[in-house]
């Protein structure tokens, strides 16, 4: 994970703008997911925000997407008074089950565990305290946190990863890139597919933006994917989140004979319910 920082009188204000996250309202020391869109309102980027004081903001998100993210919203300041940096090579971000850590390190909740913020310098400090990164990506699937990577970057709408459920997502505040979309699916309830958890056996573990189908016909695209086991996996995948036609469902079934497919068992349980 990487860390950007906007900092300045207005970085809040200019964050409110172009995420999805009541940024303005985080009050110090508060976290939040929140996402960047595209105009069509699909997500280019998830981040974890941290306000660290009334004039900065950080954001913890995949390396891979941190110039993407600065190169866009940079696009955006114009006049603002708002600069933004790439943190990555000062904070090494550590995963934590308990949260422990110095007091002078930052940190963020994620789920039921915690993101740490450490120099570089000072890692040694966190020796056999953390979580594996096999483990960590595990009890993110078991909690069902979606993360957006560059092969599924602009590929889903906000809602289809459960940022809304996620608290990644306020429809009381004002616009912001790709609002006009996300609020429209949220107030006519056109949200047929989810994020949802589910369970495959096989040598070859899927990668974000995979197709996989389930045995009952749905067409599910991968979003997170870790290996539980010699030969199992549980991967997070986005498709149609209850069938809806059982005899049509039943009709495109994957056969059991068809092993040029990646089948799925499920949808597992997450800690949250999705909307009827």
């Amino acid at each position: 994970m990487g860390v950007l920082a906007f900092r300045g009188v207005e970085a809040a204000r200019f964050l409110q703008g172009q995420l999805s996250a009541d940024v303005e309202n985080l009050a110090i020391g508060a976290s939040s997911l929140a996402g960047l869109h595209n105009p069509q309102g699909r997500v280019i980027a998830i981040l974890a925000l941290l306000r660290t004081t009334p004039e900065e903001v950080l954001a913890v998100l995949p390396r891979q997407l941190c110039a993407t993210v600065e190169q866009r919203l940079r696009k955006y300041i114009l006049r603002a008074k708002v600069k933004i940096e790439d943190l990555t090579r000062s904070f090494t971000v550590l995963g934590s089950p308990s949260g422990a850590s110095a007091a002078d390190i930052l940190r963020l909740p994620w789920g039921d565990r915690w993101l740490l913020l450490v120099p570089a310098d000072r890692l040694g400090e966190f020796a056999g305290k953390l979580n594996s990164t096999e483990g960590w990506k595990r009890a993110d699937i078991a909690a069902g946190l979606p993360m957006v990577y560059p092969a599924t970057s602009e590929t889903f709408v906000a809602q289809m990863l459960n940022l809304d459920l996620l608290g990644g997502i306020a429809f009381d505040k004002g616009c912001y890139t790709g609002q006009e979309v996300i609020a429209r699916a949220h107030y006519r309830g056109r949200v047929k597919r989810r994020l949802q958890r589910w369970h495959g056996t096989g040598n070859y573990v899927p990668r974000a933006g995979d197709s996989v189908r389930s045995r009952d016909g749905r067409a599910l695209t991968v979003v997170r994917a870790v290996g539980t086991g010699a030969h199992d996996w549980e991967v997070l995948a986005v498709g149609p989140f209850a069938p809806v036609d059982v005899d049509a469902a039943a009709a495109t079934a994957v056969p059991e004979t068809d092993e040029t497919l990646i089948q799925v068992e499920g949808p597992l349980p997450l800690p949250y319910s999705l909307p009827e």
